[in-house]
């Protein structure tokens, strides 16, 4: 989205969504004020939260809708509850959905199995309207059995695949297993976490190329990864914005905020959307960089983090961090703040067999520095009960 539409955007949403124009009036600002990309930290992060609260207020979308109800062609239903309307036919999560497609490789002549649920959820209806617009074919599968869908993937020559990598990798171990043979050989993933050793199973052992994506039901495609490693690229539209959870205000290169999105969609506007997703924001040129060109590596949802010396802690990072040193069988950070004026983070690992007690503590101080960008301040050695949380925040606020 070209930065000199944001006002248009705006004044569209001001105009002809109530829940916007409330929003706006509320944080004392007007839309002739919100002209570029950092004018938009004047609008208040809408939640997810808010979003349910609204339309349980006044059903169905809560006054965020900014066009007739007759003009929507879908009506679908998140978990929330939260209700969504499809996507119309200019709509930028279908064009941005397709660009990212044909970028990765599909075209006419795929044969695509779309095991994404067809479901009250948007996900299965937004990829195929995706695929099918660039000419591939669809077998909409949903979430049926997985030997129907082998069946079916045979049978009909599927070439590619989207779906969660957890069933796709059950999809490929069925085929291995009966000696059927298939003519997969490009899978998009999505809608749950694909960590590197399962990606590594799908492309080296099953000859997959694989295209992760991250997705939310309201916005559609909104990063992607077709390589190694954890970050993921951001697509250049909608916009993206990665801000301090507590102050709305952008983080830095290395710092994680809250995945935060503003659409173009002229139905269903959404300025400054809060997803509830934790990233850290990878921007290789402050301040200069083009979306396209920026990345994030998603670390967990909003609710699981604690802030330590300002900045976030998730049990996600601190298990990739963990998983990045030999030794290490548990681990659990404990924050404290003894003197009740600076925290103090703490490890609490348990070795595996036979590691080295200072070589785990140190290689953990230096991985959870770089993955969470927070000094430790103290390792200890000892056992974890199996049902010991991740991150304990023993701080008192009083």
């Amino acid at each position: 989205m070209k930065e000199d539409r944001i006002q248009e955007i705006v004044q569209h949403a001001y105009a002809n969504s109530p829940a916007f124009r409330e929003r706006l009036d509320g944080a004392g600002g007007g839309p002739e004020a919100v002209k570029s990309l950092a004018d938009l930290s004047q609008v208040p992060v809408f939640t997810k939260d808010e979003a349910i609260a609204r339309q349980q207020a006044d059903p169905p979308f809560g006054g965020m809708l900014a066009a007739p109800l007759s003009a929507v062609s879908h009506f679908f239903f998140s978990p929330g509850p939260l209700y969504e309307p499809g996507p119309t036919e200019d709509d930028h999560a279908w064009g941005v959905a397709v660009a990212m497609l044909r970028e990765v490789g599909f075209g006419a002549g795929d044969v695509i199995l779309n095991s994404l649920s067809y479901h009250l959820v948007p996900a299965g209806y937004l990829f195929d309207g995706a695929f099918t617009r660039l000419g591939a074919t669809v077998i909409p599968a949903g979430t049926g059995p997985t030997e129907l869908q082998l069946q079916m993937a045979r049978d009909l020559g599927a070439t590619g695949f989207v779906g969660t990598p957890s069933f796709l990798l059950g999809l490929m171990q069925k085929a291995a297993e009966k000696g059927v043979a298939l003519k997969l050989r490009r899978a998009v993933t999505t809608a749950e976490p694909l960590p590197p050793a399962l990606r590594q199973t799908l492309v080296g052992q099953y000859g997959l190329e694989v295209i992760n994506t991250y997705a939310t039901a309201e916005l559609g495609v909104l990063a992607v990864n077709s390589g190694e490693g954890m970050a993921m690229r951001l697509l250049p539209e909608p916009i993206i914005q990665v801000v301090d959870p507590d102050t709305g205000a952008s983080v830095g290169p290395g710092e994680t905020g809250e995945v935060v999105v503003t659409n173009d969609s002229r139905l269903y506007p959404l300025i400054r959307f809060g997803t509830g997703d934790l990233a850290m924001n990878i921007d290789p040129r402050p301040g200069e960089s083009a979306q396209a060109e920026r990345a994030i590596i998603l670390v967990g949802r909003r609710g699981e983090a604690v802030k330590v010396r300002g900045m976030f802690l998730h049990p996600n990072q601190l298990r990739f961090a963990a998983a990045q040193v030999p030794g290490v069988g548990a681990v659990q950070a404990v924050v404290t703040r003894p003197d009740g004026v600076r925290d103090h983070l703490a490890l609490r690992v348990q070795l595996a067999g036979g590691a080295d007690e200072a070589a785990v503590a140190e290689g953990l101080k230096g991985a959870v520095q770089g993955v969470c960008r927070v000094r430790v301040d103290e390792v200890g050695v000892g056992p974890l009960a199996a049902d010991a949380p991740p991150v304990v925040d023993g701080r008192e606020w009083g």
